[in-house]
Parts: C-alpha cells; sequence; structure tokens
C-alpha cells in the first residue's frame, strides 16, 4: 500500500479541509457503533468539491450537492470503522513516520521554510497538529489495509500484458500534429462588444495567413498577441489530449497546411495553422509496463477496501442521520 500513502501525501495540502472558510453546524449525521459523526466533518471533508460545482441550474446544483454529502459521509463512515479495526489490531504509527510523511510533502511541493508551509495549513483551515494528525490516521488506515487487503490483491504479468494489448488497440493510428497559431488576446472581463471586435481582428488575420505565399510564422510574430509570437506562433508536436478541448479539436480536423477560423478560448481567438501529420506507434510495453501493473494494483485494491469497508458496515451499529 506504499503507492496510497504516496498519493495521499502528494495531496494532502489540496483536500486538507476548509474548515475555517465555511460556516459549520453541528448536529448529528451519523451514528456508528458509539461514535459520532457531526455535519460539520461532513460539511469539511466535502468543501473543496462544492466549490467546484459550477452548475447553473439550481435543482441540478442541489442535486449534485447532495451526492456529494452522501459520498463524503460513507466516506467518513468506513473511515470509522476501519479506526475502530486499528484499535482492536494494536496497529500503531510513531512520530518519526509522521515526520517522514510530512517531510515528503514539503518536498513534492518544494517547500524548504517550515513556517511557510505551516501558513499553507493555516490557509486550508489546518493546524500543523491537525494535519499530523490526519497523516497519523492515513498511516495507520495503509496498515490495516495491507494486512487485511494486501494479500488478495494479485496482478500478474498476464493481467498487465492483456492490459497493454488494450491500450495498443486504442492507441494504434492515432496521430500528432505540428501546429502554429496567432492569439488575439481578450480579456476575461471584456464586453461582448469587445469580444466580437477581437473575432473580426482574428477574422481578418485569418484571412490574411490564407493569401499564397503567405509566412505564416512571420505574420504570427508580426501579429500574435501570445508568448510564442516571437518564436512564430510555433506549439511543437502535441498529441491529443494536451490542448484545451475546442482548440484540440480544430487542429485535428484540420488538413496540413490548412489555416482555421478563429477559436476561442479562455486566452483570447486563437487563428491556427497545422504545418504537419503524423501517425504515432503505441508506447513499447516495456516503458507502459510500470504505469500499467500501478493502476491495476489501485483499481483491484479499491475494489476489495469497498468490499472490506461494506463488510465492517454490515457487522456495525451504523445510523445515517441526515
Amino acid at each position: 500500500m506504499k503507492k496510497l500513502v504516496a498519493v495521499i501525501a502528494a495531496t494532502a495540502l489540496l483536500g486538507g479541509g476548509t474548515a475555517a472558510r465555511a460556516e459549520l453546524v453541528d448536529r448529528v449525521a451519523a451514528v456508528v457503533n458509539r461514535d459520532i459523526i457531526a455535519l460539520s466533518e461532513v460539511q469539511q471533508r466535502v468543501a473543496p468539491e462544492l466549490s467546484r460545482i459550477n452548475v447553473p441550474d439550481p435543482k441540478k446544483r442541489a442535486e449534485q450537492r447532495v451526492l456529494l454529502m452522501k459520498t463524503a459521509l460513507d466516506t467518513l463512515i468506513g473511515e470509522k470503522l476501519m479506526e475502530a479495526e486499528i484499535a482492536q489490531l494494536g496497529i500503531t504509527a510513531t512520530e518519526a513516520e509522521v515526520d517522514e510523511l510530512v517531510a515528503d510533502v514539503r518536498q513534492q511541493n518544494n517547500i524548504t521554510d517550515p513556517s511557510q508551509f505551516e501558513e499553507l495549513l493555516k490557509g486550508e483551515g489546518l493546524t500543523m497538529a491537525a494535519y499530523r494528525d490526519m497523516l497519523r490516521k492515513r498511516i495507520l488506515r495503509d496498515r490495516l489495509l495491507r494486512v487485511k487487503i494486501g494479500p488478495k490483491v494479485k496482478v500478474t504479468e498476464e493481467d498487465v500484458k492483456a492490459a497493454y494489448a488494450q491500450y495498443a488497440r486504442m492507441e494504434t493510428g492515432d496521430s500528432e500534429v505540428f501546429a502554429r497559431h496567432i492569439l488575439v488576446q481578450v480579456d476575461p472581463k471584456a464586453t461582448p462588444e469587445q469580444v466580437e471586435a477581437a473575432r473580426k481582428k482574428a477574422e481578418a488575420i485569418a484571412v490574411e495567413a490564407r493569401r499564397p505565399g503567405m509566412d505564416f510564422s512571420a505574420l504570427a510574430r508580426a501579429r500574435s498577441e501570445g508568448s510564442s509570437a516571437a518564436e512564430g506562433g510555433e506549439l511543437g508536436w502535441f498529441k491529443r489530449g494536451v490542448m484545451v478541448p475546442a482548440f484540440e479539436k480544430v487542429a485535428f480536423t484540420l488538413k496540413e497546411g490548412e489555416v482555421s477560423e478563429p477559436v476561442r478560448t479562455n486566452f483570447g481567438w486563437h487563428v491556427l495553422k497545422v504545418e504537419e501529420k503524423r501517425s504515432v506507434a503505441a508506447t513499447s510495453y516495456e516503458e507502459m509496463r510500470p504505469k500499467l501493473e500501478a493502476k491495476l494494483y489501485q483499481e483491484r485494491t479499491d475494489k476489495f477496501l469497498e468490499q472490506y469497508v461494506a463488510e465492517l458496515r454490515q457487522k456495525a451499529n451504523v445510523e445515517v442521520k441526515l
């Protein structure tokens, strides 16, 4: 389960908690045997996901909120059940082990100053003591899973080869493009009239770029407002999944030498030219093997974890009050 701890350590700063920024109402959300889960705990756990909901429809937004709250409560119930198992089995973690995990998080986030790290935690609504306690609990749960689930999780060479064959079938025949672009910037706070004026400017540039003999890179140096202007608007070679969807859709639709109509992104209006396309061979088995093995391992771990928590819940007295 080392990989699970590594993932937690790398992301802990992002999902640690936002209690300081949320209004928490203390009432009982669930009772797990004799332990209580407060509504404030659920709200704190779900706050980062709630802040990312961007649905205009109030009804759909409310439905998403209910689903997120239920998922967070289920997770907290599972954690309470595992904490009871940890206590029963006498699983422990030392202060030195927590120190090591804190040091790993700081290193992965390029933070050398301890006071700066504490300030970042404070911004997430956490004290250092609370953060260390959170990491300690993660270590303990990891050790419990190693005992209860670890022996069941097996990934064979045949499994990895089968996963690679599926990957190779999906990748074969894919392509990448070499493109340049000219950007007409649009301020995020621009009025509809300003957006339209920028579009017309980009449209005129596209017409100019299509003139016979026109050097697109020279035009980009002269007219582009993007950071790549000095390089003639060069974007280099890229595969699908690298650029923003609107940009990518046009890039992979254009023929070699073709210039696009203006394409809108958060940066403004782009005029795009694809200069070359080429097929991309699937990455070799040797290179993909560690990634595929880790993916399969994590998928199977998640599956057994879900089963394990369900078994614990069946044997426990769980009363949900939300």
